[in-house]
């Protein structure tokens, strides 16, 4: 029995008269009559009858004139029709329960269907019920309880990604009907998660915690570093010959701090930041910008690294502008690296180049804290040092000629409590890596102060106290005496490799000025490095005048308060033209033996006593 739907009919069955004679044969009727059986199947709309052209017993449509579209319509429908089956995106007509009524090819071709496919099944069901994304609720049901466009992002079986765009038909005939709008996004989806994964790779190359920057020391850091970055670039990158050079920003070479996959020679290479006979690691060192090398036989730049490679992918490591390094990977194939091998390793570099950074700012801070330790222990036992050499010598001089063995041991007190100090500058040298502290101008430039013994003769604690803080920052040696007694005898118990270089005095001390020091270390002293300390212009007794007069540096005066720098021009100058001042010892040296020159003997010799120098 035939199967004729009937769209846009009233509830029975149109005159037969008015059906084509093709419709009713082989209804098993006598020849010339015709069987009234048919089955008549009522659609209110074309779009309702669509799911039923799929069955195999439909022998035809009938539509009232009514529901008949015009031509110009009908031309539109079916190119249409045309446009949305090969459209690159993919399109479905789904009902009220989500069935597929309609789909183009390329949903089709997405879904793993052939061309064909009876449709009928849910739209979930045709691409193998994928998984909703995220919080996204599902967009079709949202789409017809709200009436309202809605979007998510659905994720296959096959690991594919599809953005699905569902929007309610605006028509009255079929309220209940959606159309859908796939696009696949596989591409970008992959991207993210690859973008995301090396964002948080970055996170964790030097995520360190507390107790592990406590206990890990700094090689310890950086083969931690390096093991992290191999294995992210290896893993997640998928690169395999890697080559790191970090920047020494003082002389410009690049010195190599992870090499996979480079052949030895080629990773002992020197390399310096300069465009030329440097490779395309120089040149990217020098330019801070990205190079890509399609084809290494065919560029000037390239320096082989290992004997197969055919391309290679260079990037800065950069960190506020200024280039810290270089990474370098290479492949044996040629134009092995895309545009998006380049943008990832780009952002993992920012993340070396940050790493690398924090790494240097925890070893800056280790020294740091080593030398503050160390500053603080010294400070705390300067002054009572120095309080124990003004002692020492005050007994030597009551000792001298009555008991040679106690004149020795105090001799080695004072040797001792001179090597506290330096036996502490010694630790805080060995505390602090070398690698860790910043290059210095200054320090350059005043070298001349390293090592140089100063005294500074001063009854103001603070005074004192200043002296040790500021000058032994720049390596000299420091001992203080509170006035000129102490002072003298201090001199003439520093002979020889104690001697000093030159000697800083307050103009007005508990016992007599400075001129009249000056006046007494000449009589112990060949030539005087003096330097005089006043408030600004007091001088009662002209002693600056007189001491000038009387050989006193024209330059060897500080008005108080006076600044650091003004302090170092004016020792510099002292020591440059003292006629007797050598090459300093090394201060770091463990060997520094106490002089063979016997003070006692070079007074005695020049017939000084100490009631004719006090």
């Amino acid at each position: 029995m035939p199967k004729i739907i009937c769209v846009g009919a009233p509830d029975s069955p149109p005159d037969r008269s008015s059906l084509p004679d093709a419709l009713l044969q082989g209804d098993g009727s006598a020849e010339g009559t015709k069987s009234p059986d048919i089955d008549w199947v009522f659609c209110e709309s074309i779009v309702d009858a669509f799911p039923l052209l799929e069955e195999e017993d439909v022998a035809g449509v009938w539509m009232s004139r009514s529901s008949l579209p015009q031509t110009s319509e009908i031309r539109g429908m079916m190119q249409s029709g045309l446009m949305l089956r090969d459209m690159p995106e993919g399109v479905a007509l789904l009902d009220a329960d989500l069935r597929v009524i309609w789909a183009n090819h390329r949903l089709l071709q997405w879904a793993g269907r052939p061309a064909g496919t009876p449709l009928g099944m849910t739209f979930y069901e045709l691409l193998h019920n994928p998984e909703i994304m995220g919080p996204d609720f599902c967009p079709f049901h949202t789409a017809l309880a709200t009436g309202d466009e809605s979007s998510s992002t659905l994720h296959s079986m096959d690991n594919q990604y599809f953005q699905v765009h569902a929007a309610p038909v605006r028509s009255a005939e079929s309220p209940r009907n959606l159309i859908v709008t796939i696009g696949e996004i596989t591409d970008e989806i992959l991207q993210q998660q690859k973008l995301a994964a090396i964002h948080q790779a970055g996170r964790e190359l030097a995520d360190l915690r507390p107790n592990e920057i406590f206990m890990m020391e700094v090689d310890d850091r950086i083969d931690l570093l390096k093991d992290n970055i191999q294995h992210y670039l290896s893993d997640l990158l998928n690169f395999e010959v890697i080559e790191i050079r970090v920047l020494e920003q003082t002389t410009g070479d690049l010195i190599p701090l992870l090499s996979v996959g480079i052949d030895e020679e080629a990773s002992d290479r020197r390399l310096s930041a300069h465009p030329r006979e440097n490779g395309i690691t120089g040149y990217v060192a020098a330019s801070g910008v990205s190079y890509v090398c399609h084809d290494v036989q065919n560029d000037p730049l390239f320096i082989p690294g290992v004997a197969d490679a055919r391309s290679s992918l260079t990037v800065p490591l950069v960190l506020h502008d200024q280039v810290l390094g270089t990474i370098n990977v290479e492949s044996p194939d040629v134009a092995a690296f895309s545009d998006s091998d380049l943008q990832f390793l780009e952002i993992f570099a920012r993340d070396i180049a940050f790493a690398l950074n924090t790494l240097e700012l925890l070893v800056a801070q280790k020294a740091n804290t080593a030398q503050q330790s160390c500053d603080a222990i010294h400070s705390a036992v300067a002054l009572p040092v120095d309080a124990i050499l003004n002692d020492a010598v005050h007994v030597m001089e009551g000792y001298i000629g009555h008991s040679p063995e106690v004149m020795d041991r105090l001799r080695r007190i004072l040797q001792n409590s001179r090597d506290i100090k330096r036996t502490i500058q010694q630790i805080g040298q060995k505390m602090t890596p070398l690698e860790a502290v910043p290059a210095d101008e200054k320090m350059d430039q005043n070298a001349i102060l390293r090592a140089r013994r100063i005294l500074v003769v001063d009854d103001d604690e603070q005074v004192r106290e200043d002296a040790h803080q500021l000058l032994e920052k720049y390596g000299c040696v420091v001992e203080t005496a509170h006035e000129g007694d102490e002072a003298v005898l201090m001199v003439r118990r520093s002979a020889g490799a104690d001697s000093y270089d030159a000697i800083i005095s307050d103009i007005k001390l508990p016992d007599y000025s400075g001129y009249q020091l000056m006046l007494r270390l000449e009589k112990v002293m060949t030539h005087v490095p003096m330097i005089l300390m006043t408030g600004f212009g007091y001088d009662p007794g002209h002693s600056i005048v007189k001491a000038k007069q009387n050989g006193l540096h024209p330059k060897a005066v500080l008005f108080k308060p006076f600044r650091l720098d003004q302090l170092i021009d004016v020792l510099k100058t002292v020591i440059e033209a003292n006629p007797n001042v050598q090459n300093p010892p090394d201060a770091s040296s463990d060997d520094n033996p106490p002089s063979d020159e016997d003070p006692d003997a070079a007074r005695t010799a020049s017939g000084g006593t100490k009631n004719s120098i006090c």
